[in-house]
């Protein structure tokens, strides 16, 4: 185990590090920029600037060399800070970058958690009913509602919500964590159920979009176990239905079903770009698609790799709790 994990680990320095090259350079020649979007605006202002003003502003972020031996200067400049812990300051905010994903990243997490635990919740048994009643009615309604579900765009579904919940009816704002009438002097439990209020159908837009995907997945694990020699051997020795299903089938769907989950790290951290950005709601998907937006490239390099790290663990996660769950399997030395 400990020198899977080694090799495991150095095979992932080397995917970071590839990772990080590739993002570094697609950053850097993007048509957005935020130095220029700046200097713009600054001439339609009234500023008296110049091409070699503009070329100023461009060296003062480390941008100024735009040759192919400039951005791959720039980018080991920019991994050397990296390893000594520096991923630079969001030219926006003017704040280091780590402190920008360690104050937003507690929203995102929030609503992902609550998003994930409600989709296990549902996906999972729902999952094993279709399984166990396979091409009946209930097998196929569920089915054609999580492909539906998995269809819509979160964009579209997520306006739909608003129209419909926020703009016709009325009970929920349109977007943000606080109402509007909520005085200022509002006390800890009177603020935080206002923030779950506002969530209610961010996390609703987030379960829909991938319930579908988890039951299915639970579905076809379950069918493959039901069809197993020891689940006949069960049911001959007179075990009753649910015991076959919820003692024997389960537990052995368990290990797919983990291993999936342990790819949902970045999910949980990351946040959820679009749907943030929907609802406005101040997480690290919103700030980090902003950042795309205007050409911040060091909040949009250090978001980027945060995501490329937390994807390695998950996948090293997932290959250990293999091996938790079921000891039968032996990894790779």
């Amino acid at each position: 185990m400990a020198k899977y994990i080694i090799k495991r680990l150095l095979l992932s320095l080397l995917i970071l590090f590839s990772v990080s090259f590739i993002i570094y350079v697609l950053l850097r020649i993007m048509p957005i920029s935020y130095v220029e979007n700046i200097f713009y605006e600054q001439q339609q202002g009234g500023a008296n600037l110049t091409e070699e003003d503009l070329q100023r502003m461009l060296e003062l972020y480390g941008l100024g060399d735009s040759s192919v031996w400039g951005v791959i200067k720039g980018y080991f400049t920019w991994l050397g800070n990296f390893l000594k812990g520096d991923m630079g300051k969001s030219f926006k905010l003017g704040i280091p970058v780590e402190q920008v994903i360690r104050d937003k990243m507690g929203i995102s997490f929030g609503i992902s958690f609550v998003s994930l635990i409600l989709e296990v919740i549902i996906a999972v048994p729902l999952g094993i009913k279709c399984a166990t009643n396979q091409y009946g009615k209930f097998d196929y309604t569920i089915t054609v509602l999580c492909m539906i579900g998995i269809s819509f765009p979160s964009f579209f579904l997520g306006n739909l919500l608003i129209k419909w919940f926020a703009v016709d009816l009325g009970w929920f704002e349109i977007g943000g964590l606080v109402s509007s009438s909520l005085p200022h002097d509002a006390n800890f439990i009177t603020r935080f159920f206002d923030m779950c209020w506002h969530l209610v159908i961010p996390v609703f837009v987030m379960v829909v979009l991938n319930i579908g995907s988890l039951m299915r997945y639970q579905r076809t694990n379950t069918l493959e176990v039901l069809n197993a020699d020891y689940i006949r051997t069960a049911r001959a020795k007179g075990l009753s239905e649910g015991k076959v299903v919820y003692k024997h089938v389960f537990r052995n769907t368990m290990i797919p079903l983990i291993t999936t989950l342990s790819f949902t790290l970045p999910t949980l951290f990351g946040g959820a770009m679009i749907t943030e950005e929907i609802f406005a709601i101040p997480g690290i998907g919103q700030t980090a698609y902003q950042a795309l937006k205007i050409g911040d490239i060091p909040l949009a390099m250090g978001y980027n790799m945060f995501i490329a790290v937390l994807t390695v663990m998950g996948t090293l996660l997932a290959d250990i709790m293999y091996v938790v769950v079921d000891p039968r399997i032996k990894l790779g030395q």
